[in-house]
């Protein structure tokens, strides 16, 4: 079996965000770089460990992006990853990744492929769906589990209010999120034989984007915090009445 990974860079978690440009673009000055925690902690990871279960299952990962991006793939590699692709496009529209990454799985014949939920820099959570519609390949999102059975595979997907279980068959395209796989750590050995695994940059075939980035905003700054004493409620309901407006 063999399963493509997507990969995608984002800021870490803690990075303070800023605009520049007219507030056009993103600042990445001090910026800390991380693998998406959704393609790592739970695409990435649930690819490891199906090969765990079974040493025939090839790994492939497949980022688009600049060279500042292989500190992240190569992180990606020290995980469990076997080979990865690098596709030479600077891209913020879904449509250009998803087409980079489709014609590489068209060439590829990979059986699965596995994306995060979402990026957590953009949450456009899309180019699953839309590897979907390029390959017409049976999608599946917000997967917190999966199994396989020979061609089929049982995937279980979180939906408002519960969860459902789907099934379909090979080949197919997973988006995952928490409860898919645990969060692991690259060990000595990983990251050693992360130098010499293959890591093939391919120049980029999609020129055109179909979105451009307006503007940025943040959010508003948050007020300060009003504390109320326990024993004086009528004073507590007027400012949820009058100043949160929530009631």
């Amino acid at each position: 079996m063999k399963i493509l990974v997507c990969i995608s860079k984002t800021p870490d978690t803690t990075a303070k965000i800023a605009f520049i440009e007219g507030n056009t673009k993103f600042d990445e000055n001090g910026v800390q770089w991380i693998i998406n925690p959704y393609d790592e902690w739970y695409a990435l990871v649930k690819a490891i460990e199906l090969k765990e279960k079974d040493s025939n299952v090839a790994i492939h990962l497949v980022t688009v992006g600049g060279a500042d991006t292989e500190p992240i793939i190569r992180k990606a590699l020290a995980l469990g990853g076997d080979e990865a692709i690098r596709i030479n496009n600077i891209t913020t529209d879904s449509f250009v990744v998803a087409q980079e990454i489709a014609a590489i799985a068209k060439e590829g014949g990979y059986d699965l492929i596995f994306t995060g939920k979402e990026t957590i820099d953009y949450n456009s959570a899309s180019v699953g769906s839309m590897l979907c519609a390029l390959l017409d390949q049976n999608f599946i999102s917000a997967a917190v589990k999966l199994d396989i059975n020979g061609n089929a595979i049982t995937v279980t997907r979180e939906i408002e209010g519960g969860e459902e279980t789907c099934t379909t068959t090979l080949p197919a395209i997973v988006s995952c999120q928490k409860g898919m796989a645990e969060q692991r750590i690259p060990n000595m050995r990983g990251i050693m034989a992360a130098r010499t695994k293959p890591l093939k940059v391919i120049e980029a075939t999609i020129t055109n984007a179909t979105t451009s980035i307006k503007q940025f905003d943040l959010p508003p700054a948050k007020s300060g915090v009003k504390l109320v004493d326990p024993s004086n409620m009528d004073e507590l309901v007027r400012l949820l009445k009058e100043e949160a407006k929530v009631i």
